[in-house]
């Protein structure tokens, strides 16, 4: 028999992808095989699976936290944003199609039976499976087209846990708003709920639960303190506050903020950058035009703040020029859209600072690699993405994959398709150049974080409570 749980947010942020991976671990190490799920995802923070095909990046933290290597059942249906109201729709991990929003639910009953499929796979082959949802469970203007949260925990018959987040204000009506607009089928999916990143004394806050457990009447599994010192890759950018102070490590280099910015967690070992979205009068060491997922448009962006021409003088200064990815293609020659992919316009000059020219496909590059740089230095990398580029001859790679050059140096300036280079802290410095005195990158080790969250967990909920519920 497989058992499940649901873990659904009063709205989004509210800590369910931590939850979700803390639960994860705290499970694995009392013995159980379980995996993680979550049926749509909504990210342009990916990750390839290397059976192919990609899925969201906090299923694949969560699959870390079981001890599994990710598997497109894990999330099924990812959505990743072209503009405001589009998205291209990765089925099973593969390009499905690209969809306005208001015809995305016309294949409700398709996707509901690829969701379900999926799971059913996953339910064969684990004993317990952590159910995350998306944005609130009270949503209700979607309850008819509901393929993530309480209506899919519903067909699943997946018990659930409801996390609000203190830290940021109104728990009380969150939790209350959340049981009053449901209805009586969805209220009794929730069997507990959680208060998620509470500062302070939680002695102080003893009247606060009892008030919560009456309004919602039901009870809390308990009150879990803000954790710091640890960090799980996230599935989109809201854990970097751009407005926050820029010191520390990587307070001499730049990042363009694109609008529509693509696997930010490239840069995590840089928590000091500047996140650029005008020209800036000052000079830097290094500057990053990060992925994208739509260059065309973001290469538009770039120009109409005259960002492209601040580039070529931060080049012109001295600054070495890196682009992953999209921004890899944008500092070649050209842009060639042939199939309309993400233009109508054909074709889009691009910086010139790298002597490569790029041809946008229909298919899509997904895959897992090792690679090495001209140095000697060896890392773990990822592919995501559209298009064919053609490299100049006589100019070094940026990494050698499989003992064939990848990417290009020209001086000052390099382009990769590798995301991740950047999180192994040798490859950065070698583009960065040495830190300052007595400074050093942030070390990540994610084997010791899904430790650190499952004895949150442990140490902070109702265990009791929790067997009796989930168990």
């Amino acid at each position: 028999m497989s058992l499940s749980i649901f873990i659904g947010g009063t709205g989004s942020h509210a800590g369910k992808s931590w939850m979700a991976a803390a639960v994860c671990r705290f499970l694995k190490r009392r013995g159980y095989q379980v995996a993680p799920f979550k049926a749509q995802n909504m990210s342009l923070n990916s990750y390839p699976c290397r059976e192919g095909g990609e899925i969201g990046r906090a299923q694949v933290a969560q699959a870390e936290a079981c001890g599994l290597e990710p598997s497109a059942d894990m999330n099924p249906i990812l959505l990743k944003p072209n503009t405001d109201t589009e998205s291209q729709v990765i089925l099973l991990g593969k390009v499905w199609r690209n969809l306005p929003a208001h015809e995305y639910y016309l294949h409700f009953d398709f996707l509901l039976e690829q969701v379900l499929a999926a799971y059913g796979r996953l339910r064969a082959q684990y004993e317990f499976l952590v159910i995350e949802g998306a944005g609130s469970v009270s949503e209700i203007n979607f309850r008819h087209v509901d393929l993530v949260n309480l209506g899919l925990a519903r067909r699943l018959d997946a018990p659930g846990l409801l996390v609000a987040d203190i830290d940021r204000g109104g728990v009380f009506a969150s939790v209350a708003g959340t049981f009053a607009v449901l209805d009586q089928e969805e209220r009794d999916v929730l069997r507990s709920f959680a208060v998620n990143r509470f500062r302070g004394d939680p002695a102080l806050f003893g009247g606060g639960v009892r008030e919560l457990e009456n309004r919602a009447a039901r009870k809390c599994l308990g009150v879990f303190p803000h954790l710091e010192n640890v960090r799980l890759d996230e599935e989109d950018s809201v854990w970097f506050d751009r407005r926050a102070p820029r010191c520390g490590f990587g307070g001499d280099v730049a990042i363009l903020q694109f609008p529509l910015c693509s696997n930010f967690t490239d840069f995590q070992l840089l928590p000091g950058a500047w996140w650029v979205d005008r020209p800036l009068g000052r000079q830097f060491r290094l500057v990053i035009l990060p992925g994208s997922k739509n260059t065309l448009s973001d290469l538009a962006w770039m120009r109409a703040r005259r960002l492209d021409d601040w580039v070529l003088r931060q080049h012109a200064g001295g600054a070495r020029i890196l682009g992953v990815c999209g921004g890899y293609q944008m500092l070649g020659e050209a842009i060639e859209d042939p199939h309309g992919i993400e233009s109508d316009r054909g074709c889009a000059q691009g910086l010139g600072l790298l002597p490569v020219r790029t041809v946008l496909s229909p298919e899509k590059t997904t895959r897992v690699v090792e690679a090495q740089t001209p140095s000697g230095v060896r890392f773990s990398a990822y592919e995501i993405h559209m298009g064919v580029t053609a490299r100049g001859h006589g100019f070094a790679p940026f990494a050698v994959v499989k003992d064939e050059p990848e990417g290009i140096r020209a001086g000052n300036c390099y382009g990769t398709y590798l995301h991740g280079a950047l999180e192994n802290p040798a490859v950065l410095e070698e583009l960065r150049g040495a830190s300052p005195p007595g400074e050093d990158p942030p070390v990540r080790d994610k084997d010791a974080a899904y430790d650190a969250l499952a004895d949150w967990f442990e140490q902070h909920a109702d265990l009791r409570l929790f067997e009796e519920l989930y168990l």
